[in-house]
């Protein structure tokens, strides 16, 4: 009977989690919280727990060794790394250090933390380095087990674009499979998002994966019903530029079934206007901005 009542107490723990975790209003973590700590690392994901996220969003690249890492470019950039012999990366280097020709090891050694980011004066410097994805999801994992005590969902961008293809990066089935195959051993696939600008990566999820949410992030100027012709499906979120949206287009989302979570949004004042034109969330640099406001899931809109 033990065994029993142990996995019945489990369901009901996991169960009394979920309810906690959907939010009404998605605020996601923009590269962790790219704000206050070095952008796409554990300090930066566990911080942004800590303010009170309900999704954490993060970049991902594939290495020589076929290892999931977390990285906004799969190359070393020159304005937050420095090389294993801690020298600053020229701009005319950085994709030198392609990160798909390097294994994760080598990858390791590169500090990209503490020269702090220049766009970003709050951030905390810190030595660290770009994490694999498995060793992110482990930390967030015991984090929530042992501190916050939410789940949040995982919003994972797949950084790909067609003219990288086998120089940065494999190709986007590939690519898709690594990913897949690694989250599925570590965390529920409900509480998974994948997004990209490459469609050709949502495509293949959406014939591959059909069970995962899929988020069309968009940075032209072509109309919602243009790039969804374009796509072949309609996601389950649309995820512009937020500078590209109007009130009506996020109507029109919502009548196509579609969520709205536009990016990259850090001024207060332009949380409070999209809050009001009833965007069902955003991804920012400073989560803790939104976290005043009541904290994040009991965020006002602007009357």
């Amino acid at each position: 009977m033990r065994p029993t009542v142990f996995v019945m107490a489990l369901i009901m723990n996991t169960s009394l989690l979920a309810q906690v975790s959907v939010p009404k209003f998605d605020i996601q973590g923009h590269r962790g919280t790219r704000g206050l700590k070095p952008e796409n690392t554990i300090p930066a994901f566990l911080s942004a727990l800590d303010t009170g996220v309900t999704t954490l969003e993060m970049d991902v690249v594939i290495t020589r060794d076929k290892q999931v890492v977390v990285s906004h470019e799969p190359w070393m950039s020159a304005a937050i790394c420095m090389d294993s012999s801690g020298r600053p990366i020229k701009e005319k280097d950085e994709k030198k250090y392609n990160l798909y020709r390097m294994t994760y090891e080598e990858i390791r050694q590169f500090d990209c933390g503490s020269r702090g980011n220049v766009k970003f004066p709050e951030q905390e410097k810190m030595k660290t380095f770009k994490p694999l994805l498995s060793d992110v999801l482990v930390a967030v994992e015991n984090h929530i087990k042992n501190f916050s005590r939410y789940e949040v969902d995982y919003n994972i961008e797949i950084k790909s674009e067609k003219e990288l293809d086998r120089k940065f990066q494999p190709s986007p089935q590939e690519f898709s499979d690594l990913v897949y195959h690694l989250i599925d051993q570590y965390i529920p696939l409900d509480r998974v998002i994948i997004q990209s600008f490459d469609f050709r990566v949502l495509k293949y999820w959406h014939a591959t994966y059909p069970e995962i949410r899929l988020s069309a992030l968009v940075d032209n100027l072509k109309t919602i019903d243009e790039n969804i012709a374009s796509l072949g499906f309609t996601p389950s979120i649309y995820s512009p530029d937020y500078k590209l949206l109007s009130r009506d287009e996020v109507k029109h989302c919502h009548e196509l079934k579609m969520r709205v979570i536009p990016w990259t949004v850090n001024d207060v004042t332009e949380m409070l206007e999209l809050k009001n034109w009833n965007v069902d969330g955003f991804i920012t640099d400073y989560p803790d901005r939104a976290e005043r406001f009541r904290r994040t899931l009991n965020i006002k809109a602007r009357k």
